[in-house]
């Protein structure tokens, strides 16, 4: 998943055969839930795993783009671990329940339930009270037109002017269209049933069928294992291009052939991972470009990557989202974390593999410039950070929204970790680890104890006088950068740093900067470090050589306008209206509303764009966006 406001995602690598890696492999036995008896229970959701765990679920839904619901009926197979256990709690949010049925032998018969009342967070536990351990558990509901992991758009809101539907699930949001056990720590395969309209496609985190007809009455199977963050849907008037034999793009019609042409090196970024990593295990990697209003830049779901269109820029320049999004094929979905206090498992794996493929498919130059950009965005996030959450392996998140975890420590740490390991060990030596790591952890959910294990009896004890116990301890459980970390650099930006060093001594004019062949990062590193404010007529000038108010580049959008917010230049505000209304995500947007919202007239600004985009924007990001507009409190009064 992309969220952290600085990071930069590519992609692409060598192969092994085709044939081999279309293949889905089964799962070991025994490796459908893992979060061990040592864990405990995740306190984000109301499952009694040690009781009964879901293995498989079985969906027939109906898709009501008017009423904006769905409903039907879900199966759940159980796994029960306590033959005496006599309740399945699970996880809701706004769900209408309006049955529950048991298989008992070949018959189903009623049972008994009861919605307990609503937390803030984690929604409504559903107890539903049995007699004995039943093998299948049949509910039948509705969503509600504000569930928190769906989203509805008008006809208005999409480019084809048809309505479209998708879905969110990450962290805790499946509870909001699924009643289930919502924790990465249980693993289930899945089959749908999705009736629409016939005019619309349906798709899910399945296997997807490219050549597959309208006609309103769509089947999934999924036969891997996933975790409850990987269920998803979309329906919407799509067309699907091929980009190899089994990979290609779903877009809206007007979109779908510069999508193809954008991820055109897809394959390759498949290819470079397996040779590093292993076979690729899912069937076919497909991606989804969604409406601008999705609130990230992609979500991971298995088979089907959601993508947004706002990396298509014509000039592949912003692709890591795809490599960073491939690269949860091997970290996350099949290695995933057991409880989102070690997301840093899914997302710190994912940003060094998504670098190793940048560098194999763009080249070393373009991986040193993002890690150099995720690390300074790091800085920066860190400084406002309590020191709890600077730590990668964090303390359960009681009480807490799973959402907070997901900072730029568990992508960026994570992968400076990874990185820290590679230059100690040696890149072959590390390829091997992380591999076998891959290998004996897949179609799992695990944590940092075990990791730190695997680490220590694969490689430091390997590999004796290489990093110690101690290093690895402080990398894991200390807030802040260790001082072994070696921080990264690149000689383009220094090349960077040197021209906007001259231009604020006034030694040279924007106009006279060798700049006309600086990439995206380059001018992402030349906004980023400015100061926190410039004259209106240095504004002037370099919107004058760069255009940089109205940028179709959304990654110059986000660090350009916070900076003209901030220096009170108010010639931008037509174009800051546009870009918020135009875009949902959320790393995107928000530094803009932040910093508009520092001031009376910015936050009274803010608010008026706010109100025209909030029906596009997504309620992951209306909530973001709502809290960032708030009053300020009032100052405490001087005794």
């Amino acid at each position: 998943m992309n969220i952290p406001v600085s990071r930069f995602l590519l992609g692409g690598l060598l192969a092994l055969s085709l044939a081999a890696c279309q293949r889905a492999a089964e799962p070991a036995a025994g490796t459908t839930n893992t979060l061990s008896a040592a864990e405990g229970l995740d306190p984000n959701s109301y499952a009694r795993t040690d009781q009964v765990r879901i293995r498989h679920i079985s969906l027939d839904l109906a898709v009501d783009m008017t009423a904006r619901t769905l409903s039907g009926s879900t199966d759940l197979h159980l796994d029960w671990l306590d033959d005496k256990a006599r309740e399945l709690a699970l996880d809701t949010r706004a769900l209408d329940i309006r049955g529950v049925e048991g298989l008992d032998g070949k018959a189903w018969r009623k049972l008994a339930y009861r919605l307990d009342a609503a937390d803030p967070i984690h929604g409504s536990a559903l107890r539903i009270a049995v007699d004995k351990p039943l093998p299948r558990v049949r509910i039948r509901y509705a969503t509600r037109p504000e569930a928190s992991g769906l989203q509805w758009l008008t006809p208005e809101m999409t480019a084809s002017g048809k309505p479209f539907l998708f879905s969110q699930s990450q962290a805790i949001h499946a509870r909001s269209w699924v009643p289930l056990q919502d924790t990465p720590g249980v693993r289930f395969t899945y089959d749908a049933r999705i009736r629409t309209d016939k005019s619309l496609m349906a798709l899910m985190s399945a296997d997807n069928d490219p050549a597959a007809v309208r006609d309103g009455d769509y089947r999934f199977e999924m036969p891997q294992r996933i975790p409850s963050y990987l269920l998803a849907i979309a329906v919407g008037d799509v067309a699907f291009r091929p980009i190899s034999a089994r990979s290609g793009v779903w877009a809206e019609p007007s979109v779908v052939e510069a999508a193809a042409a954008e991820f055109a090196d897809t394959e390759k970024m498949i290819q470079v991972a397996e040779a590093l990593y292993g076979p690729y295990q899912w069937g076919r990697y497909d991606m989804l470009v969604l409406p601008a209003s999705f609130p990230f830049g992609g979500m991971e779901n298995p088979r089907l990557s959601f993508i947004t269109p706002t990396v298509i820029v014509g000039d592949k320049s912003l692709t890591s989202l795809i490599a960073h999004e491939l690269a949860h094929s091997w970290s996350g979905n099949l290695v995933t974390s057991a409880s989102w206090k070690d997301i840093w498992l899914n997302e710190g794996f994912t940003s060094y593999v998504e670098s190793r493929i940048v560098e194999s498919v763009y080249g070393r130059e373009k991986a040193e410039m993002e890690n150099v950009i995720g690390q300074f965005g790091l800085a920066g996030e860190m400084k406002a950070m309590p020191a709890v959450d600077q730590k990668l392996a964090l303390a359960p998140l009681t009480g807490r929204d799973p959402d907070e975890a997901l900072s730029d420590v568990a992508y960026v740490k994570g992968q400076w970790f990874l990185m820290f390991l590679e230059q100690r060990f040696g890149r072959e030596t590390f390829d091997a680890f992380l591999r076998h790591w891959f290998t004996t952890h897949a179609f799992t959910s695990t944590h940092s104890a075990e990791f730190e294990r695997f680490l220590t009896v694969e490689l430091l004890e390997k590999h004796p006088g290489k990093v110690s116990v101690g290093e690895v301890r402080e990398w894991l459980h200390d807030p802040g950068i260790p001082s072994s970390a070696r921080p990264a650099t690149s000689t383009r930006f220094d090349a960077v740093d040197r021209a906007q060093a001259d231009w604020l001594a006034g030694k040279v004019p924007a106009a006279g900067l060798d700049a006309a062949g600086w990439s995206t990062q380059e001018r992402v590193r030349f906004l980023e470090r400015m100061p926190d404010t410039l004259s209106a007529a240095q504004l002037a000038e370099l919107d004058a050589a760069f255009a940089f108010t109205g940028t179709p580049n959304a990654e110059i959008a986000q660090r350009w306008y916070p900076l003209t917010v901030r220096s009170g230049y108010t010639d931008a505000r037509p174009a800051i209206e546009a870009f918020l209304t135009q875009i949902g995500r959320r790393k995107l947007i928000m530094p803009t509303y932040e910093a508009l919202a520092a001031t009376d007239d910015g936050r009274a600004f803010a608010r008026a764009v706010f109100a025209e985009a909030k029906p596009g924007y997504h309620p992951i990001t209306v909530s973001s966006v709502t809290q960032a507009l708030a009053d300020p409190a009032p100052e405490a009064a001087t005794p």
